[in-house]
Formats: C-alpha cells, sequence, structure tokens
C-alpha cells in the first residue's frame, strides 16, 4: 500500500512517533467501552455523577469568581450561575438514580435533531438533484437509525434512563478505541 499524498508529512510523522500510544489509548478505550457496555446501569449511574462534580466544579469556581468580582456589576448574576451549577452537581453527584430520566431525554432529543439534520443532509444529496455527493445513502441510514434511537429513548422511558447512557457511551468508547488501534497499526504505512 502506499502512502496518501493527500495527508501532510507533519502529521503522517507525528501518527508515526505516537503509534504506541495511539495503540494503549485504544485498548484502554477498548476495555472501559467493553466494561460499559457490559454493565450499562453501573456505567450510566458512573457517568451521571462524573457530570455532577463537573457541575460542583463549576459552580464553586463561578461562584468564587463572583465573590472576588464584586464590583462587576454582573457578579450577582454570576453568583447566581454558580450556585445553579452547585444544586445541579449535588443533584447528579450525591443521588445515584436521580437525574438519569433528564439526561436520557436530553440524549434522546440529540439524537432526534442529530438524526434529522442527517436525513436532511442525505435527502439534499440523493442522486439526481444536481449536487449528489457520495456516501449520500449512508448518511440517510445513519439518520433514520439515530432517529429511530431517540424515539426508542423516548418511548421506552423511564426504564432506558437506567442503561441507555451506558451503553451508549460503551459503544463510543468501543469504536473510538478501535479506531485509535487501526490508526496504530497504519502508523508504518503511511
Amino acid at each position: 500500500m502506499t502512502s496518501d499524498p493527500q495527508i501532510p508529512s507533519t502529521l503522517k510523522t507525528a501518527i508515526r512517533e505516537n503509534a504506541g500510544r495511539f495503540r494503549w489509548l485504544g485498548i484502554a478505550l477498548i476495555v472501559i467501552g467493553v466494561l460499559a457496555i457490559l454493565f450499562p446501569i453501573l456505567a450510566s449511574v458512573t457517568f451521571k455523577v462524573i457530570l455532577g462534580w463537573f457541575f460542583l466544579l463549576t459552580g464553586a469556581l463561578t461562584l468564587w469568581h463572583a465573590f472576588q468580582t464584586r464590583d462587576w456589576q454582573p457578579a450577582v448574576l454570576s453568583g447566581l450561575v454558580g450556585l445553579l451549577h452547585l444544586a445541579v452537581g449535588v443533584y447528579l453527584a450525591f443521588f445515584a438514580f436521580t437525574g438519569l430520566i433528564g439526561l436520557t431525554v436530553l440524549l434522546a432529543i440529540l439524537f432526534l435533531i442529530q438524526g434529522a439534520l442527517e436525513l436532511s443532509l442525505a435527502w439534499q444529496h440523493r442522486p439526481g438533484h444536481g449536487n449528489e455527493g457520495p456516501g449520500w445513502a449512508w448518511m440517510g441510514l445513519s439518520g433514520a437509525v439515530t432517529v429511530v434511537l431517540g424515539v426508542l429513548l423516548l418511548t421506552g422511558l423511564p426504564g432506558t434512563a437506567l442503561w441507555a447512557l451506558g451503553l451508549l457511551m460503551g459503544i463510543n468508547f468501543l469504536t473510538t478505541g478501535i479506531s485509535f488501534v487501526a490508526l496504530a497499526g497504519a502508523a508504518n504505512k503511511l
């Protein structure tokens, strides 16, 4: 296989030099992804708790900033945002199963919007309409599947809230890990 002339030489060199790191990152993501797929409820709760701690951290920093800038007129509003982040953080971080339904609804809405946009792009690029592009059918299929996933998440509530986040995170980590391992494997061919 010959080297791709479209890839800049600096990028090729960086990939070759870091192939080992890519491989180890890929393996770690594959392991985490498989564990999340095997234990989706635990992964969902873990994801939610980590998100809660991020809200706690951003809330504390925003509140601290508001107190440090008391002379700045919007400091009160900044302080209110900090308190809101703290409240959401406590809710997500310290109450194991609360918040999963809300996060699942947000994920379902994201899937519905993403799927609709992909279907729209596929429709615009289908053959016979002047601007056809390669892969339009795959994009259409991806959009349709994404819309179906969004509908299934919404119609399956509250049951889907327990496993959906963990399972989808696991699939994402698994596929990302596989891509990093594949990139590391292809490094010598670049």
